[in-house]
């Protein structure tokens, strides 16, 4: 028989949390501003959490190897700048070269990690410099409206299907495929093996560096297609779009349970993060709080989920 300690153990109560704490901010909002729980206002939240979820689970698989990835809001304004420039020349082709080119910049951020040796954290913000300048260049510092032909290639973005935006579908595509990754494939294996240990994962065998450079790579892919769905919504592209989604997107993954050192969460419960992120994002609207007081509020939220999460027996000194 499992003795109470076992059932309530550390990483049960810290798989709860998430999911207590998504419910009662809720009820909060409710109580605070009635009608919160209305069939408009969710399909608002769904709508508004799909691009931070597909943000945030790129990141998931960064996070769980153990690194962070901090290039993905320029990867992810790149990538509308490049479909809002091409969409009135290619049409819909432009959407698989704008996700390309995330393709292309999460294997660098990759590579630069890997085989320079660069900690995770000043290669893919080298990278983001990199690609945020490059997005300045191509859109000449300004912000660039799509054109009406080009339109025809988006309108479905902005629709639903049995009252379900159809960003919501998408969102939950992506999160379907990226959990079946994690838990089915031997690249998931491999990812939890290097979060946890990677002296452990090496000395099993793992292909560590192969199994980095994918993560890196699907966080840039996923970074692209976040940003060309807020490109589609906003009929524009710009390349400051998706400046303010970094600390939301890092904090969603945080909130949700997925350590930051590594080796434990997934993307159900990034999910669980980014509805989290985005109630406190409305709810704020909801109940009246300046809106500027965003940023405070989700550094604050990422501070206290870090000191919960993080497991300090991976780092012998904090630094």
């Amino acid at each position: 028989m499992k003795k109470p300690s076992d059932i309530f153990s550390a990483g049960w109560v810290q798989g709860a949390i998430p999911p207590a704490l998504l419910v009662l901010l809720v009820i909060i909002v409710e109580i605070g501003s009635p009608g919160f729980l209305t069939g408009e206002t969710l399909g608002l939240l769904l709508g508004n959490t799909a691009v931070l979820f597909i943000l945030a689970t790129g990141v998931t698989f960064v996070i769980l190897i153990g690194g962070i990835d901090l290039s993905i809001q320029a990867v992810a304004s790149l990538a509308s700048v490049i479909l809002a420039q091409l969409l009135p020349s290619i049409g819909a082709l432009a959407f698989p070269v704008a996700i390309g080119a995330g393709l292309i910049f999460g294997i660098l951020s990759g590579i630069v990690h890997v085989r320079l040796r660069v900690p995770s954290f000043v290669a893919t913000l080298a990278t983001g410099g990199v690609v945020a300048g490059m997005a300045l260049w191509f859109a000449q510092g300004r912000a660039i409206t799509i054109e009406e032909g080009g339109r025809l290639s988006t309108t479905w973005i902005n629709g639903s299907v049995a009252g379900v935006p159809v960003v919501a579908i998408l969102a939950a595509i992506v999160g379907i495929i990226s959990f079946m990754v994690l838990r089915y494939t031997r690249f998931g294996r491999y990812s939890l093996a290097v979060g946890a240990g990677e002296p452990a994962a090496l000395a099993a065998g793992v292909n560590v560096d192969r199994t980095k450079i994918i993560a890196f790579a699907i966080s840039g892919t996923l970074a692209a297609i976040a940003g060309v769905i807020l490109a589609a919504r906003l009929s524009s592209g710009s390349p400051s779009l998706a400046n303010q989604l970094l600390l939301p997107a890092i904090a969603a993954v945080i909130v949700g349970g997925t350590a930051i050192t590594g080796g434990l969460g997934g993307v159900a419960r990034t999910a669980v993060g980014a509805l989290i992120i985005s109630i406190v994002r409305i709810g704020m609207t909801f109940i009246g709080v300046n809106i500027f007081a965003e940023n405070v509020v989700f550094g604050a939220v990422l501070i206290i989920a870090v000191a919960i999460t993080i497991d300090r027996s991976k780092i012998p000194v904090i630094k």
